[in-house]
C-alpha cells in the first residue's frame, strides 16, 4: 500500500473548484475545474479525479466552504425557536440601536434569523451578583410547551449572564432535549455559554442563534460530502474554519458558525506562507475570484485573526481570519443604475452561466468580458474546462458602451476601473482602520483576477510593491492543504489585570489547555498558544493580546496599552481588565516547498504561454499564467522570483 505522504486542499469557490496536492517533498501540483452549484461535492470528486490521486495516497483532505456563507445570504437555515431571558426577548431586533447606513433613513438592516414570535421569554434572572430570579420547574415546563409546539429544527438558548453562570442555561437545555425526544423531535439544542462564553448579550445571542440557524445543514452537507468521498476511497474531510485552522468532520459539524469564513481564511493561510517564504512580516492581501474579492492581512507572517465582524449582516462574534469580501470579481455584472452610472456587482454570472465569453449562456458583461474586450485575457483555451470567445465578450460589453454613448474599449476600461475602486475601499478599510499605511507595505495578489488588477489596486493606495505568488490562482486550495489542524477554547475571565496574581493567570490557562488534549496527542507535535482579550475598564472594545508561558498578568497588560497605542494612537490612565481568553492546541503546518518549475532540466518561468521568458519583464506587458492572467501596468517591472511567482515595482 503506497504511504499516505499528500495533503490535499479544496476550495469550492462560486465558479470554480480548486485542488491543491502538496506532496511529501513539499512540491505542489495543483488542478482546477467548474463548480456545480447544485451540489458542490461533484466538483469535489471531480477535481480528485482530474488530479489523478487515489485514496491511499491521501493524508488528509482539507475543504474549504461557503455552505454557511449562503445560508446566510439566502436566508436558508433552519427552523430556529430561541429562548431568552423574559424582557430580553427583542434583542436581536434592537441590535446596537444604530442605523444600516447613517444618511439614508430608508436603509435597513437585514431581518434576524428568528422572528419575533419564535422567541420563547424565560423567567429566570441571572446578575453579575448571582441568581436574582430562580429557574422554577414551572418556568421550565411553560419553556417546554412553548417550544414544543413550534416544532423547531433547533432551539437556541441565550440568558442573561451565562458567560459567568451557566447553570440556568444547563437546566433548560437538559430539560429540553428530553422534552424534544418525548414529542419525536430530533432538534439540537445550542447554549450560549458553549457557543460564545463572553459578555454582550446582543452578540452572544446573535453568534448563538446564528450557529443553530446553520448547524443542520452543516451537518448534512459534510455527512454527505463524507459519506461520498469514502464510497470513492478518500478520507473524509477536514474543514477549514474561520479561524484559520482546522477541524474533523465532525467536530465541524458541531461548530457551523465558526465556518462562516471558511474559504476566504485558506487564502489569507497561503499567502501568509508566501510572505514567510520571502521574508516579508506584514502584507496586505486580496484574492480575487468569479464572484468577490477577500481582503486581508499578514501581521508577523501570519493571518491576522480577530474577533467580531458580520456575515450577510449577521454578527457572528468568533475568532476569525480577517477578511472583507466585497462583490467584485470577474464574473461581477456591470450594470447602469437609474440615474446612468455605472456599477459593478454585486450580481455575479457565476459559473452558470459565466461571464459572456465563457460561451455558456451569459449575455451580461461582466468584469472578465471587459479584460477579453482590452486583450488582457486573451482569447482561446483555459484552466478549468473553459473557452474564451472574444466575440461574445465584444457583444456584451457594447450593452454598457452604447448608452453610455462611448466606444467598447472605453466602456471595458471604465467597468474595471470601478471594480478596482470597490476593491481598494476595502484594502483601505483593513489596513488603515489597523494602523497599517498600506505605502509600507506590499500587496500579495492571487485567485484567478488578483494579478489582473493588482497593479492598478496598488496605484490607488500609493503602493509600490505586488507580489504575485506561484500557483497564484490555486493559492486558497494550498493555504487549506498545509493548515493545521486546531481545537480551540474560548472562556470568560472578566477580571482587572492588577487583582490578578500570576499563578491564577497560569492555572486558567493551563486548565484550558488540558481541556484541549486527547488521548494520543502525546505522539503527535502540538502547540499550545494563549491570547487574553483586554480593553481598558468602561471601553466598548477590546484587543486579543498573545500571552506567553509564565507572563504575569502586569506583562500582559502592558502589552496591551502598546498595541492599543500603536492601533488607536493614543494610551489611557486606566486600569486594564481581561475579558475572556483563548486558547489553541495546534499540529505544525504541512510542509511546503514553493520553486520555480523545471522544464528540460533547467529552471524556468511558471508562465503557460509557451514563451522562452526573460526573470525581469517591463510593462505594459501580460504574462499567461498556468492559473491566472498577470497585468504588468505601464511603469512597473517584474522580476520572477526564485520560490516562483513575480515580484512587481513601481518604477520611480
Amino acid at each position: 500500500m503506497t504511504t499516505a505522504r499528500i495533503a490535499v486542499g479544496i476550495d469550492v469557490g462560486g465558479t470554480f473548484t480548486d485542488l491543491a496536492a502538496l506532496h511529501a517533498d513539499g512540491t505542489v501540483h495543483t488542478s482546477k475545474v467548474l463548480s456545480v452549484a447544485t451540489d458542490r461535492a461533484v466538483g469535489v470528486l471531480e477535481a480528485l479525479r482530474v488530479a489523478a490521486l487515489n485514496g491511499t495516497q491521501i493524508a488528509h483532505i482539507a475543504h474549504g466552504t461557503t455552505v454557511v456563507t449562503n445560508l446566510l445570504l439566502e436566508r436558508a437555515g433552519a427552523s430556529v425557536v430561541a429562548c431568552a431571558t423574559a424582557g430580553f426577548t427583542d434583542l436581536l431586533e434592537l441590535r446596537r440601536q444604530e442605523r444600516a447606513a447613517l444618511y439614508d433613513l430608508a436603509t435597513h438592516h437585514p431581518r434576524p434569523l428568528v422572528e419575533p414570535a419564535q422567541v420563547i421569554p424565560v423567567r429566570e434572572r441571572i446578575t453579575p451578583e448571582g441568581v436574582t430570579l430562580a429557574l422554577t420547574d414551572e418556568a421550565i415546563a411553560e419553556v417546554i410547551a412553548a417550544v414544543v409546539a413550534q416544532k423547531p429544527e433547533t432551539v437556541a438558548i441565550t440568558l442573561l449572564h451565562a458567560y459567568g453562570d451557566p447553570s440556568h442555561e444547563r437546566a433548560l437545555r437538559d430539560a429540553l432535549v428530553v422534552a424534544l425526544a418525548d414529542a419525536g423531535l430530533a432538534a439540537d439544542v445550542v447554549c450560549s455559554h458553549e457557543a460564545l462564553p463572553e459578555i454582550r448579550e446582543y452578540e452572544r445571542m446573535a453568534t448563538t442563534v446564528a450557529e443553530a440557524y446553520a448547524r443542520p445543514a452543516v451537518r448534512r452537507y459534510l455527512s454527505g460530502l463524507s459519506t461520498r468521498l469514502t464510497q470513492h476511497d478518500y478520507p473524509p474531510p477536514r474543514v477549514m474554519t474561520s479561524a484559520g485552522g482546522t477541524l474533523s468532520a465532525q467536530d465541524a459539524a458541531l461548530h457551523a458558525a465558526a465556518l462562516a469564513l471558511s474559504g476566504p481564511a485558506g487564502g489569507v493561510t497561503g499567502a501568509a506562507a508566501i510572505a514567510r517564504a520571502l521574508g516579508v512580516s506584514r502584507a496586505l492581501t486580496i484574492d480575487i475570484g468569479g464572484t468577490s474579492a477577500d481582503v486581508g492581512l499578514v501581521e508577523n507572517g501570519e493571518p491576522l485573526v480577530e474577533r467580531g465582524g458580520s456575515v450577510a449582516g449577521v454578527p457572528i462574534a468568533l475568532p476569525r481570519v480577517l477578511v472583507e469580501a466585497v462583490a467584485a470579481g470577474g464574473g461581477s455584472i456591470a450594470w447602469l443604475d437609474d440615474g446612468g452610472a455605472l456599477r459593478t456587482g454585486p450580481m455575479s454570472a457565476g459559473a452558470s452561466p459565466g461571464p459572456a465569453a465563457y460561451g455558456r449562456g451569459g449575455v451580461r458583461p461582466t468584469v472578465t468580458d471587459a479584460h477579453v474586450v482590452l486583450g488582457t485575457i486573451a482569447p482561446g483555451e483555459w484552466s478549468g474546462g473553459v473557452t474564451i470567445s472574444l466575440e461574445k465578450a465584444r457583444t456584451a460589453v457594447d450593452t454598457i458602451a452604447a448608452p453610455l454613448g462611448v466606444s467598447r474599449e472605453r466602456a471595458a476600461e471604465a467597468i474595471i476601473a470601478t471594480a478596482d475602486a470597490t476593491m481598494a475601499r476595502a484594502l483601505r478599510r483593513v489596513s488603515v482602520e489597523r494602523g497599517v499605511d498600506p505605502r509600507d507595505v506590499p500587496l500579495i495578489a492571487f485567485g484567478g483576477g488578483g494579478p489582473l488588477h493588482a497593479c492598478g489596486l496598488a496605484e490607488r493606495l500609493g503602493m509600490t510593491q505586488v507580489i504575485v505568488p506561484p500557483h497564484a490562482g490555486v493559492l486558497s486550495a494550498i493555504g487549506l492543504a498545509l493548515a493545521p489542524e486546531r481545537r480551540e477554547s474560548l472562556v470568560s475571565v472578566m477580571q482587572q489585570a492588577e487583582a490578578m496574581s500570576a499563578s491564577t493567570l497560569g492555572a486558567l490557562l493551563e486548565r484550558e489547555a488540558n481541556a484541549l488534549r486527547t488521548d494520543g496527542d502525546e505522539a503527535l507535535s502540538l502547540e499550545v498558544r494563549w491570547w487574553l482579550r483586554a480593553r481598558y475598564a468602561g471601553q466598548g472594545y477590546e484587543l486579543d493580546i498573545i500571552v506567553q508561558p509564565g507572563d504575569a498578568p502586569a506583562a500582559v497588560a502592558e502589552r496591551f496599552v502598546a498595541r492599543h497605542e500603536e492601533r488607536t494612537g493614543f494610551a489611557l490612565n486606566r486600569p486594564v481588565e481581561f475579558i475572556s481568553a483563548r486558547t489553541t492546541l495546534s499540529s505544525a503546518p504541512w510542509p511546503v516547498h514553493f520553486a520555480r518549475p523545471m522544464r528540460d532540466g533547467v529552471l524556468a518561468d511558471d508562465v503557460d504561454d509557451g514563451r522562452a521568458m526573460a526573470r525581469v519583464l517591463e510593462g505594459p506587458a501580460v504574462v499567461r499564467l498556468p492559473d491566472a492572467t498577470m497585468r504588468i501596468a505601464q511603469g512597473w517591472i517584474a522580476r520572477s522570483l526564485d520560490i516562483g511567482g513575480w515580484m512587481l515595482e513601481q518604477q520611480r
